[in-house]
């Protein structure tokens, strides 16, 4: 264990790319890597992924590893937790950083008791202690009023990144780095599960995970109809449509555009929140969003404790004139 050395990611692939987390953790470990004073290493785990390397590379990797197999086409966790020990056990990194999506949900918990480690997961925000050279890790607590920051013993030290909690480098395609093939070694008759067919989720819009600006309402929308501004200030500024949880458990809404701690988990670079209180749990789900503008008639509603702007006052009559400024703007 003394001799674990570097950052390792997981760098994920989406329909042939890297993913935007994959960029996003390579940005965060490039800074870790740096003040470590060592080495930054991606792993790309798949059935055709070699070709992705060299992005890998252009992003900040120093070395990157490649597992290629038929059996990695489809994500399967005996198939990739496998794979991914091994990876990990080989490169011996004193830092291992996955995303906090499904797939690292699933993996790294996994992982740790292979490695007998510990893991943080939805951190908000990695470091390095100067002097201890330990790895920090930052992370909501108590339903996102507080935050804490967690420090490991066990090698190697591992961490899960909130989707958009790091910041990808500029691309550079003139970067040198290695590339390094390991052997899956998968024994198929080991993995449990088969993929018999794959159904891509249609969704209207922006995905909330991927939207750079979310506008949510909240139980002042007074019905269904309210949201029905809100799509039109989102077609304005390019933004994906959310909302708490009473619209939601309403029925005015589908569930899939919850935010909170129930719902999902955003960090988009502006989020406008429209008639929400601010419960605990709402902010639990926006709290790491760079802006939080929010509206609302009620001066003493806990949404202003989180928001860098705030407007008191009907969003009937705000959202109009915030979109008729927004569109002259973007004109």
């Amino acid at each position: 264990m003394a001799d674990n050395k570097g950052v390792l990611i997981l760098a994920e692939v989406a329909d042939g790319n890297l993913a935007a987390i994959a960029t996003e953790l390579l940005g965060a470990g490039r800074k870790l890597a740096d003040d470590l004073g060592e080495e930054l290493s991606a792993l790309l785990v798949g059935s055709e992924v070699s070709g992705l390397a060299q992005e890998a590379i252009a992003f900040g990797a120093d070395k990157v590893y490649v597992v290629e197999a038929p059996e990695l086409k489809d994500y399967r966790t005996d198939s990739y937790i496998a794979v991914v020990e091994k990876a990990a056990k080989e490169v011996a990194p004193k830092v291992l950083l996955m995303g906090q999506n499904s797939i690292g949900r699933d993996l790294a918990p996994r992982l740790a008791f292979r490695l007998d480690a510990a893991v943080s997961t939805d951190c908000i925000e990695l470091a390095i202690d100067a002097d201890s050279k330990q790895l920090l890790m930052t992370k909501p607590v108590y339903g996102g009023n507080a935050r804490a920051i967690y420090i490991t013993d066990t090698i190697p030290q591992m961490a899960t990144l909130r989707v958009k909690a790091g910041e990808p480098l500029a691309r550079d395609d003139s970067r040198k780095g290695e590339v390094v093939s390991i052997d899956a070694g998968l024994d198929e008759s080991a993995v449990r599960t088969k993929v018999i067919d794959t159904v891509l989720e249609e969704i209207e819009g922006i995905k909330l995970e991927d939207a750079n600006i979310i506008v949510s309402g909240g139980r002042g929308m007074g019905g269904p109809e309210g949201f029905k501004d809100l799509e039109g200030l989102a077609r304005v500024l390019k933004a994906a449509v959310g909302a708490s949880r009473p619209p939601c458990d309403n029925g005015w809404v589908p569930d899939t555009m919850q935010v909170g701690l129930t719902g999902k988990i955003v960090s988009p670079d502006l989020y406008i929140a429209v008639a929400i209180s601010g419960s605990s749990q709402h902010i639990a789900g926006c709290g790491g969003s760079k802006t939080i503008v929010a509206i609302n008639r009620d001066p003493e509603a806990n949404i202003f404790k989180e928001a860098a702007y705030g407007v008191v006052g009907d969003w009937k009559k705000v959202i109009p004139a915030f979109m008729e400024k927004a569109k002259e703007l973007m004109a």
